[in-house]
């Protein structure tokens, strides 16, 4: 019995600056297809500079999707992501067989390729109500909230998180069960394939890299985005690397030696989680974002869709 045809979603993960955009951009070009940012931090409008958004000329030169379509004031989660994703992937689909998707937020990537939980939906009300006594009362408060609705996942929760134990709270309250209860982690089925791919660099190579784009956000303005930033610094939003460290400048915790420093360390961490959240996923194809013909042959050898030329797109 011959299967029915499905069309494929490429994605491409890797750590932060890494070079996800600037190779994603290029093979986006080169297949004529669109790109979807699964980067839960380039959502935001208000962040450019930090989150270190697709450049104008590579927003022109291909069409990207779920990038600056929120404001930091707005509630956003995986859920809404997978949920609004595959209703845009069902029309992309009817334009073309292959559409790209990169970001190093793993569970954004997770939430469209397997699926993430279907949880009940929570009243905007309570969702403001939490959040205010989060503000008021801090993370321990919180943790206390947590331990008591859902012992559970208390026990296994990222205790660090306010998000996760936000929703855990707000879903055992509306539900009156404990938010594990929901936790099933069955894969859902998809009407596309897809093909994973990761980028990487040796160690020294990333960090050096990372080292320099901190500076050179630095000189384009970070300082400044923060600032304009600093009277919502409480919003989930900004509770993010690169704003947090500014914050601290702003608040004189710090200097801006310091902060930039802080910034520095601080994203090289986060790339190693990104790397460490990314290894368990054994699909994924590894390769140097330069390895530009290994990179189209293992999409072809996949797909048996041939690309034009291609050209790693910085700009």
């Amino acid at each position: 019995m011959q299967h029915p045809y499905k069309p494929y979603l490429v994605v491409i993960a890797g750590p932060t600056a890494v070079g996800k955009t600037s190779v994603t951009t290029g093979l986006a070009s080169a297949y004529d297809s669109p790109v979807i940012s699964a980067d839960s931090r380039q959502m935001y409008r208000e962040m450019k500079i930090g989150t270190a958004v697709p450049s104008p000329g590579q927003m022109k030169k291909v069409k990207h999707y779920f990038v600056g379509h929120l404001s930091i004031h707005d509630y956003y989660n995986a859920s809404m992501f997978e949920m609004q994703c595959i209703d845009l992937l069902e029309e992309l689909y009817k334009a073309g067989d292959l559409v790209f998707m990169t970001g190093g937020s793993g569970l954004y990537l997770d939430a469209v390729i397997s699926g993430i939980d279907d949880l009940p939906p929570v009243d905007p009300a309570l969702r403001k109500e939490l959040a205010e006594k989060y503000r008021t009362n801090g993370i321990a408060w919180l943790r206390q909230q947590v331990k008591k609705l859902d012992p559970g996942y208390y026990g296994e929760a990222d205790l660090r998180n306010p998000n996760r134990m936000l929703k855990a709270v707000e879903i055992s309250l509306m539900s009156g069960k404990p938010y594990s209860s929901f936790l099933t982690g069955k894969k859902k089925e998809r009407p596309f394939r897809t093909v994973r791919i990761g980028l990487n660099r040796e160690r020294k190579e990333l960090y050096g890299i990372i080292n320099s784009r901190v500076d050179e956000m630095m000189q384009r303005g970070l300082l400044d985005e923060v600032r304009e930033l600093y009277p919502f610094r409480h919003l989930n939003a900004l509770n993010t690397v690169g704003y947090k460290e500014l914050f601290d400048y702003l608040d004189n915790r710090i200097d801006l030696e310091k902060a930039t420093e802080l910034i520095k360390r601080n994203s090289r961490r986060y790339a190693k989680r990104q790397l460490t959240w990314l290894a368990r996923d054994r699909s994924i194809r590894w390769f140097h974002p330069e390895d530009n013909s290994g990179i189209l042959n293992f999409i072809e050898k996949q797909t048996g869709i041939k690309s034009k030329t291609y050209r790693n797109d910085a700009d």
